[in-house]
């Protein structure tokens, strides 16, 4: 009877649609992207080696057309094709995977085990902790937990490439953005272009903490 039941609440329980997706406007996984990290790698460690498409070709036993499709991400190759180019190439095959590995890139920080980073109003009372980095991709993302001290002293003076986002945790704060003011309290977000000027222009008593985020283009400089 048991089972029964068990069996009738699952049936009864709305389950996701296969296609299900979040609302981000985000575009969708590459279903070639792990064949394009392969060829990609090939590629690499083929003019490492200062070797043409026909050397390789010719030293796995594929024709150069086949290397060719490999290379640009078109085909997926089997597994003896790869034991070839890896033994062509004098590389374990497990090193022909690197670059889709890196693609997975992924941090993972403890409650409070944020690292301290000295920045610009540090010594202001302005104390950030990195919660996070990656090493791959084209955009860098810098999440900060920020804590202003009971004793911090207002600075509007940040600025620096890319996007901030602010999400507000404890205290108040009104927050300068070129040249408008926003007041700021648990639970508001503030998104803005951090090319302009910003920062705490007046803070609460007690001590305020929010969530900062920084994107930008890597190459690019970050700021505070």
């Amino acid at each position: 009877m048991a089972k029964r039941l068990a069996s009738d609440d699952k049936a009864n329980t709305p389950q996701p649609p296969e296609d299900y997706a979040t609302g981000s406007g985000a575009p969708s996984n590459d279903p070639r992207a792990l064949e394009k990290a392969l060829g990609l790698r090939v590629r690499q460690l083929r003019r490492q080696q200062d070797l043409s498409v026909a050397d390789l070709a010719a030293a796995a036993g594929l024709s150069t057309g086949m290397l060719s499709k490999i290379e640009n991400g078109q085909i997926s190759p089997s597994l003896t094709s790869l034991q070839s180019l890896a033994q062509a190439l004098q590389t374990p095959i497990s090193s022909l995977f690197a670059m889709a590995e890196e693609r997975q890139d992924c941090s993972y920080v403890a409650a409070g085990q944020g690292v301290k980073i000295e920045r610009r109003g540090t010594k202001a009372g302005h104390v950030y902790q990195l919660l996070g980095h990656l090493l791959s991709g084209d955009y860098a993302v810098e999440p900060y937990l920020i804590t202003l001290s009971e004793d911090a002293i207002a600075y509007t003076g940040f600025s620096h490439g890319g996007t901030e986002l602010l999400y507000m945790l404890e205290g108040e704060v009104s927050y300068r953005h070129g040249d408008r003011r926003y007041d700021l309290k648990p639970g508001d977000t503030l998104l803005f272009d951090s090319q302009a000027q910003h920062g705490p222009e007046a803070m609460s008593k007690g001590v305020i903490r929010y969530l900062s985020i920084i994107t930008y283009a890597r190459g690019g400089a970050s700021g505070g």
